[in-house]
């Protein structure tokens, strides 16, 4: 059975995750670690719960959310996961932290391509990939449909869905991902568990959520 435990970590409250089993392998997940003291609480969680960490997993490739990357692979060694069509945000992610005066080391760009459909896996436990562009065009879900969870980075928010205004945005993709994609994918009881903010569940967002509904995305006069 998966253990989530989640951290808020720098300026923009971005969550990084902890994915563990009963076998003690871990999966670190957007480790937007801004800072000294941030790292040092993971490596306190990891080294307190005698957990091995095997996967750096990206949900997608924004600075807030990989500031941190270089922090885990060079701490653990382990290799990075990320959707091709975010890994050139790596190469920026450095210049753009410096906006925020953070100062970070360049991510790795040695990184294992991951996609739609594909299967990660760690322990006893298995993740499920599922693309969902329009935030970035590379940002994933990563699922469990067998311990009903899911890391919906920044796709999917408690009552709110990602910002598609930046260039790598699309409001027609986002429209596509969480009206013919999210809400028909995920089960009710599955607990979310988004890139900023408090989780939830799939019940809850299918019921209040206004950007799962197309009658939403129609009042951006997308085309569709």
């Amino acid at each position: 059975m998966i253990n989530v435990k989640q951290f808020y970590f720098n300026d923009l409250r971005e969550c990084c995750y902890i994915l563990s089993d009963e076998t003690g392998e871990c999966v670190i997940v957007d480790p937007g670690i801004s800072s000294k003291s941030e790292g040092e609480r993971v490596i306190n969680y990891i080294s307190s719960n005698n957990l091995k960490p095997v996967k750096l997993l990206c949900t997608h490739g924004h600075f807030d959310h990989v500031m941190g990357n270089s922090f885990i692979t060079d701490t653990y060694g382990i290799p990075t996961y990320i959707h091709p069509a975010d890994k050139d945000l790596l190469k920026v992610a450095k210049a753009t932290c410096r906006l925020f005066a953070i100062e970070i080391k360049d991510p790795s760009t040695d990184t294992i391509d991951i996609k739609d459909g594909d299967k990660v896996t760690f322990g006893n436990s298995t993740l499920e990939v599922i693309s969902t562009p329009g935030h970035t065009w590379g940002c994933v879900l990563f699922y469990s449909p067998e311990d009903k969870i899911c890391l919906t980075g920044d796709t999917l928010f408690a009552g709110n869905c990602g910002r598609t205004d930046l260039p790598e945005g699309s409001n027609e993709a986002m429209c596509d991902s969480l009206v013919n994609k999210v809400a028909k994918l995920l089960a009710p009881d599955t607990r979310i568990y988004p890139g900023h903010g408090p989780d939830s569940t799939m019940g809850e967002e299918l019921a209040h959520n206004p950007y799962l509904r197309k009658e939403t995305w129609l009042r951006f006069n997308i085309g569709i």
